[in-house]
């Protein structure tokens, strides 16, 4: 009901924080030695998933703090994306280190399967079409679209103008995604059938070489969101492209940037500064 908001922090914890009333920390998950770089809840939000640079994968009770399970493949995992069938939620796919993408079991905590042809780490892993297929973006600055559960790549999208995109979003309705690409751009591609490349659709603007900046998608379809190294955020109209607005966020870079599911008006942003800001 997007009422808890989870936030994994460079100190090695993972917290959860009340949305509304006081907005003050309501539960601090410790269980990593290193910084977490990656969380992400289960469907109804009873568990969660952590990758952190301590090379670990945590799955987490978020009523009790306990930690359910704790596996690894003594690589580092750069992010955790969890299967969106509600009756899968124990199948993770980490994006990882050693140039592949892991699917885990949760339950077994073993490795199911290993997505392997890229020639460079791993960054993102999203799922498309409700978990059919699967999108990977790696440093070697190609993307890569698998069926699921079969480790042979369908699409190879590659192109010598082509810079890295180390972060990834979804748009609502499933049918476009957004990538934070390292020539300052985001750039969109189709999320279903051939995975167009949509060329004119580009949001620019905003300065991102060098940081893995989350960018984000109104709840309803008809904004897109970043933020930027000056600590900015930027608001783009999905169709015609155009900035809209920049509010200055934070002190440092602006790493991530979610809109509210259900307040059209509200958006929560994180930065380097170690601050979670909402805006309305």
């Amino acid at each position: 009901t997007a009422h808890l908001i989870l936030s994994a922090s460079m100190d090695g914890t993972c917290k959860i924080w009340d949305y509304h009333n006081q907005r003050k920390c309501l539960r601090t998950y410790m269980g990593h030695d290193q910084g977490v770089r990656d969380v992400n809840f289960t469907n109804d939000g009873r568990r969660f998933y952590s990758v952190s640079y301590d090379k670990n994968i945590q799955y987490w009770d978020t009523e009790t703090g306990q930690v359910i399970s704790t596996f690894t493949n003594k690589k580092t995992n750069f992010s955790v994306a969890v299967h969106p069938d509600p009756s899968q939620q124990n199948i993770i796919i980490t994006g990882c280190s050693n140039k592949k993408a892991v699917q885990w079991d949760a339950n077994t905590a073993s490795i199911v399967q290993e997505y392997d042809e890229h020639m460079g780490a791993v960054n993102t892993v999203t799922f498309c079409e409700d978990g059919k297929r699967l999108l990977t973006t790696s440093d070697d600055k190609k993307i890569f679209l698998w069926e699921y559960g079969i480790p042979v790549v369908v699409k190879y999208i590659a192109e010598p103008t082509m810079h890295s995109v180390p972060a990834v979003a979804l748009c609502p309705r499933k049918k476009f995604l957004i990538g934070q690409s390292m020539d300052n751009k985001i750039i969109t591609y189709e999320a279903f059938g051939r995975f167009k490349f949509q060329a004119k659709r580009q949001f620019k603007g905003h300065l991102n070489s060098g940081y893995a900046i989350t960018p984000g998608f109104s709840a309803d379809g008809k904004w897109v969101m970043s933020g930027d190294l000056d600590g900015k955020l930027w608001f783009w109209d999905w169709q015609k492209m155009k900035n809209y607005r920049v509010l200055k966020a934070h002190d440092g870079v602006c790493m991530s940037a979610i809109w509210h599911p259900f307040q059209p008006s509200r958006v929560v942003t994180c930065g380097w500064d170690g601050t979670i800001k909402m805006w309305d």
